[in-house]
């Protein structure tokens, strides 16, 4: 270290301030929180899925409801007409039976049961689609979907 006097002689004060030893707190504390951040962060590994959308196949036999939540009531359409809960489960269960026995009853060879699309408003309470979603897999539908509008100017690709 330099010892610093000063300029205009003997008798004037020293008016500037000597950082060093604010410089060396400084790297211990960097080194420190370098060493120990990777310490507290803890993630898991996982590798999750680079699929911008992938576009649906629709089926006349496929379930296309919508679901809304305004006012903080929710309501559910099928097609175009609203249902209620009650209504909405006595309906899927039926659509369901109807499919089942077309395709020659429960026990046929290659069944291949219809799905559910959901079109959920984006102020839609969760509570809405959720408990949709429950009512539909107790009728038995096994695949619920969500359809979404793609960002405009974007393309289907796998990544």
């Amino acid at each position: 270290m330099a010892m610093s006097v000063g300029e205009g002689g003997d008798d004037s004060p020293m008016s500037e301030i000597n950082t060093t030893p604010l410089v060396d707190v400084m790297l211990v504390l960097l080194i420190i929180f370098l060493i120990a951040v990777p310490v507290v962060i803890q993630t898991v590994d996982l590798q999750l899925p680079k699929v911008q959308f992938e576009v649906t196949e629709t089926k006349p036999e496929n379930v296309a409801l919508s679901v809304t939540g305004a006012g903080g009531q929710c309501q559910v359409y099928w097609g175009m007409s609203p249902v209620g809960h009650q209504e909405l489960l006595d309906k899927a269960v039926a659509k369901l039976k109807a499919e089942v026995d077309r395709q020659g009853g429960p026990n046929a060879v290659g069944l291949e049961l219809p799905e559910v699309h959901i079109r959920g408003d984006v102020n839609t309470p969760y509570r809405c689609i959720g408990g949709t979603i429950y009512t539909m897999q107790m009728a038995g539908f096994a695949k619920v979907g969500f359809i979404s509008e793609p960002e405009p100017g974007s393309s289907v690709a796998r990544l």
